[in-house]
């Protein structure tokens, strides 16, 4: 039998996983059976199971992508120096978020996970060291705002850092319970609440 490529593997695992967001937007996690997985993506058990032993491995896997997508966007940013201010930092990863929305149902996915991490530990821990490693990252950015008078100097980076990253699943609940209509002037909102 000849090798599979790693590009075929990488494309086979994309194709169930984007099956799988289908079917979760649609129907939620628990809603959705391993047969309608299974139904939505046209493989057999064992071609998806080869890839994913259970459906939490898929609701995992997802969330992971969904983190890293973020979490990418914000080290891109953070990287550049001197690094955009807080209030264009924030309006691209919304335009990001609602571009992956658009596409896979982002957010959605976003509120099904978060709900999900309640119940499973596992997934509960990913978030937590996901915010936590990109709320470092992000106060780095708010001090040096503090320093360069951006930003309020007497209130303490930390807790300045976690309102601004409060306002990202507060981004994510709106544009997945009231439409992207409803979020669509944010991104220019927050520039202007916090144009440094």
């Amino acid at each position: 039998m000849p090798k599979v490529s790693q590009q075929y593997r990488d494309a086979r695992r994309a194709e169930i996983l984007a099956a799988a967001r289908r079917c979760f937007v649609r129907d939620g996690f628990h809603g959705t059976s391993m047969q309608d997985l299974l139904a939505e993506v046209g493989l057999s058990s064992g071609a998806v199971y080869r890839y994913f032993p259970g459906k939490q491995d898929m609701i995992i896997a997802i969330a992971e992508e969904n983190l890293a997508e973020v979490t990418v966007e914000v080290r891109r940013m953070t990287a550049v120096k001197p690094a955009a201010g807080i209030g264009e930092l924030l309006a691209r990863i919304f335009q990001v978020i609602k571009a992956k929305h658009e596409e896979d149902g982002f957010a959605a996915i976003a509120l099904l996970v978060w709900a999900e991490s309640l119940r499973d530990p596992t997934l509960a821990e990913r978030i937590k060291s996901t915010l936590a490693d990109v709320t470092a990252e992000l106060a780095d950015i708010v001090r040096e705002r503090q320093e360069s008078g951006g930003l309020p100097a007497e209130v303490p980076a930390a807790q300045l850092t976690q309102v601004i990253v409060a306002s990202v699943p507060g981004y994510i609940l709106q544009l997945a319970t009231l439409g992207p209509a409803v979020v669509e002037g944010l991104p220019g909102a927050v520039r202007a609440l916090w144009p440094d």
